[in-house]
């Protein structure tokens, strides 16, 4: 019996060498995996107006998220009136922990005008919103 155990004993060893060496060879020979880290995704506003249709001077909200910016950034209202160019309105707020805001808006010039939200380095603009002032 004291044979076959040291038989099996050896067989074990000689199994462990040989698994050993393999195991060796191929981490030698495999190559090391390259891990491509993704293009940072482009930073983006999502906005909406509360309404699409305001009387002069009545508050309404402007709502979204401002993506793959960092929370506690500054974004800005703009105004467009039909014919002039963007202007910066003093209505401005930092993002939330998530990233989110949620701005309260009063305008006061009749007509159509179409709002927009920017970052505070101007890179960033979300899609225009038509709002009425009646």
């Amino acid at each position: 019996m004291r044979q076959s155990v040291r038989i099996w004993g050896a067989g074990i060893a000689a199994a462990a060498v040989v698994a050993g060496s393999v195991g060796a060879a191929v981490a030698v020979t495999s190559p090391s995996p390259v891990r491509h880290q993704p293009a940072a995704a482009a930073p983006a506003f999502t906005a909406k107006a509360s309404t699409k249709s305001v009387r002069a001077w009545e508050q309404f909200r402007v709502r979204g998220v401002a993506r793959n910016l960092a929370p506690g950034s500054r974004v800005t209202l703009q105004q467009k009136l039909s014919g002039r160019s963007w202007t910066t309105l003093p209505a401005s707020m930092n993002t939330n922990s998530r990233s989110k805001y949620n701005m309260r808006v009063v305008l006061g010039m009749k007509g159509h005008n179409k709002l927009r939200l920017v970052d505070n380095s101007r890179r960033v603009v979300s899609p225009v919103m038509d709002v009425f002032v009646r």
